[in-house]
């Protein structure tokens, strides 16, 4: 059982006061001075060199977000890195999917019509597991398709021998969901000590969850979701390892000054940047420097940019 500590808590509300500034324009440049050795044997995560291509949500572009029909595509398509989203549902079950309601990517309005708003927490696993995840993709071929739980998706990864980017989806939804997140890791292996050191990042847009995840298990690789103000950056470093922010917001000074600065682990800091469907897109964030990137179209951006 992990439990949040009370020092992690304390310092989890002090950062509850941190203002989490937008990148708009040209960004100042951090504090001179030689920037440490990327970590291991490169840029990218885990030293695997880069731009590391992330498929996000699976190779949802093709499949069906969050289903394990898009993990199994992702690693046909030969992409090692997928990404989710984790929510909880009424019964305290972890499924992997993107928005709090069921409505967009299930035939929950049609299997539950008087559950309006359909809110993932309003419901249980066994509930959420009758719903249908695939046939509104579109294409016809994924009807069927299920919202995994947690532990589903987890295995199935571990089967393919692929590498997660586990989100942390609306934590203010879900006290404690932090240590339910790490509970179901751990069961499911994936906190062992080699699995932990190349093949897992636990990120989120709140600050304060990625905080807790860190006090809890300082192992762990986590990232932020965001862009804040350089002036800020040296904050983040305190508990994360990388800074994710969507490319739109970002520039090479940047990036650089996030690379600057060590990250919880003493090591350079890192950039993933999302979402990036486009060739053009991808080549203009891997000339800013960007360690990685996350696409729902993993294939055009490898080609684009010779990641992987």
């Amino acid at each position: 059982m992990y439990v949040v500590r009370p020092a992690a808590a304390a310092a989890a509300a002090a950062f509850l006061g941190l203002t989490l500034t937008v990148l708009c324009g040209t960004v100042a440049a951090a504090a001179p001075g030689p920037g440490p050795a990327a970590p291991s044997a490169g840029p990218g995560p885990m030293g695997l060199g880069g731009p590391v291509v992330y498929a996000h949500r699976g190779a949802s572009a093709y499949a069906p977000e969050n289903t394990l029909e898009a993990v199994d595509l992702a690693r046909e398509l030969g992409f090692d890195w997928v990404e989710n989203d984790v929510q909880r549902t009424r019964d305290g079950e972890l499924v992997v999917i993107h928005d709090d309601t069921l409505a967009r990517t299930t035939d929950v309005e049609e299997v539950f019509p008087d559950r309006r708003p359909w809110r993932v927490r309003d419901f249980t696993a066994a509930e959420i597991a009758r719903l249908d995840a695939g046939s509104w993709f579109g294409d016809g071929g994924h009807t069927g398709a299920r919202v995994p739980t947690l532990r589903e998706y987890l295995d199935r990864v571990r089967l393919n021998q692929q590498r997660l980017l586990l989100e942390i989806k609306k934590p203010e939804l879900y006290p404690g969901i932090e240590e339910d997140t790490l509970e179901v890791l751990e069961e499911a292996g994936w906190l062992e000590e080699r699995r932990v050191a190349e093949r897992l990042v636990v990120q989120s847009f709140s600050a304060d969850s990625v905080r807790v995840v860190h006090d809890l298990r300082p192992d762990l690789v986590t990232a932020f979701l965001g862009t804040p103000a350089v002036a800020d950056l040296p904050l983040y470093a305190e508990f994360a390892d990388r800074i994710n922010p969507w490319h739109t917001t970002i520039s090479a000074d940047w990036v650089a000054a996030v690379h600057r600065l060590r990250g919880a682990h003493g090591r350079a800091m890192e950039v993933d940047t999302w979402i990036v469907d486009d060739a053009a897109t991808a080549r203009k964030v891997r000339d800013m420097g960007v360690d990685g990137i996350i696409t729902n179209a993993p294939d055009v951006v490898r080609e684009a940019v010779g990641g992987f």
